[in-house]
């Protein structure tokens, strides 16, 4: 779906594909028709957005080959589905049955990282649609906090360099303008927008930048204005903004609370949970760390869980989502005079996670669980005051 901001910027909405575990080009192909292609024929759109995710190997493997690129090309033809961004933050096994910390590898001190995030951005640049402005393609903060030695800051320093000239090369040869977003998250090397101002300010402004993942911001307890005006001040520019949700307790250490956040521990991913305490923000890095570990989360305080839920309904009380935090967020980013940033991507991954009483049934049950979020941010963008452009007729 597209919108017409005020200042006329056209902004992307779409929903992030990594919600499926297809790895391969045959596997995406399929999900497109199983999953994507019915969500935009749900919401009555003659296209929609994608925000997809590709593995290290199908990356490298569509950059090479222009048959296989074709292929998927025609595809997202005829389900009536556009790219203008790329997730390239998980390299691969992304729905393996425990991938906690794995995600945040090869971090950014390895040229694997760097081949693969410019694999994604020539692949994009390949899918953009004619009159898109720019691609953005997301990617990890760095990595995983430890270990993260000097040696491994230069290291990422460097490769980041190389990064900026790849993506200018791109821009010469192939004629489009991808930027890079680096997605700050709990427990990284950036894990919140000042770690962003910290590490990453005097980056290649015109190639790089940040991804506001919300369900993150929110997570640690950042405002949103300030957080966006502490990168605007810095020169980071917003390439894409992820949008999601957290889990809020508002009274962790009641039992049925616990009970609640425990249904919500799972094998899969990792989900950080924070509580502020005396104006700073307490940390464990697993909710099950956090509710019963060898140093468990005091609770004397709410608690938000890295934990991204469905936007366009609150989890069973007595938990909360984060979507008021959410909602202004978008019209921080929206509302104003300017956009911020033009691509949004609705990236609830952890549908197949949520507890088995409110796991979507089957197909059907995602693809309407996937709409209603799409559009409850469509509802959200419409009330910020930008204006749902019709799109051509897929």
């Amino acid at each position: 779906m597209r919108f017409r901001h005020r200042d006329g910027t056209v902004v992307h909405l779409g929903y992030g594909s990594n919600v499926h575990p297809a790895e391969d080009v045959d596997g995406i192909l399929d999900q497109l028709r199983r999953y994507a292609g019915e969500v935009r024929a749900r919401l009555g759109v003659a296209r929609l957005g994608l925000g997809l995710w590709l593995p290290a190997a199908t990356a490298h493997e569509l950059a090479g080959d222009p048959a296989t690129l074709d292929r998927l090309r025609a595809g997202l033809d005829r389900h009536g589905l556009e790219v203008v961004t790329l997730n390239a933050f998980p390299y691969g096994g992304f729905h393996a049955p425990v991938v906690k910390r794995d995600v945040y590898s090869p971090d950014w001190s390895t040229r694997r990282r760097l081949d693969y995030t410019l694999d994604c951005a020539r692949v994009l640049a390949a899918l953009l649609p004619d009159d898109a402005v720019r691609g953005s393609v997301s990617t990890l903060p760095l990595g995983w906090r430890t270990p993260w030695f000097t040696d491994r800051d230069r290291a990422a320093r460097e490769l980041i360099g190389e990064l900026a000239d790849g993506l200018a090369g791109i821009e010469a040869e192939q004629g489009r303008l991808i930027r890079v977003g680096f997605e700050p998250e709990p427990g990284c090397v950036v894990e919140t927008t000042r770690d962003a101002v910290t590490r990453l300010a005097g980056l290649a402004p015109d190639h790089l930048g940040i991804c506001v993942d919300t369900c993150h911001l929110a997570t640690q307890f950042e405002d949103a204005t300030e957080a966006l005006d502490r990168l605007r001040v810095a020169g980071l520019p917003v390439v894409k903004v992820q949008v999601s949700a957290a889990l809020h307790a508002d009274a962790p250490s009641d039992p049925a609370t616990r009970e609640a956040l425990a249904a919500y521990s799972e094998d899969r991913f990792l989900h950080q949970t924070r509580e502020p305490r005396g104006g700073r923000v307490d940390s464990r890095d697993d909710l099950p760390e956090a509710l019963g570990g060898h140093r468990p989360l005091p609770a004397e305080h709410p608690w938000r869980v890295h934990f991204h839920v469905p936007l366009h309904a609150d989890p069973a009380p007595p938990l909360r989502s984060t979507r008021d935090h959410l909602a202004g967020t978008l019209d921080a980013l929206l509302g104003g005079p300017a956009a911020h940033t033009d691509h949004l991507e609705v990236e609830t991954y952890t549908w197949g996670v949520l507890p088995e009483q409110v796991r979507p049934d089957g197909d059907a049950g995602l693809v309407a669980g996937i709409a209603a979020e799409l559009a409850w941010t469509r509802d959200r963008l419409l009330e910020a005051g930008l204006e749902q452009l019709q799109e051509a007729s897929a």
